[in-house]
């Protein structure tokens, strides 16, 4: 998997953990990645849940499983911008 970074949109659902299974999936706009140590192959992520028009209803942190997620669309890579 990609290093996840703040501005990726994921979605979260049932292969990321039984609580997001059927209508429970969401999309959340990564703010940041925990670095806290948790069991292997799981991760603290707090993020945006997005509605169906992409506008944020709320602030979320959650555990999930990290090989479940899928990226919908990454953010742009940081970097210093270049003028011409």
């Amino acid at each position: 998997m990609t290093e996840l970074k703040p501005g990726d949109l994921l979605l979260i659902g049932a292969a990321c953990s039984v609580q997001f299974s059927g209508d429970r999936e969401l999309r959340l706009r990564l703010v940041s990645v925990d670095a806290r140590p948790t069991y292997h192959g799981w991760v603290w992520l707090t993020g945006y849940v997005l509605d169906a028009k992409g506008l944020a209803v709320d602030k979320r942190e959650l555990y999930v499983r990290r090989a479940g997620l899928r990226v919908l669309h990454s953010a742009p890579a940081r970097g210093r911008s270049v003028r011409a």
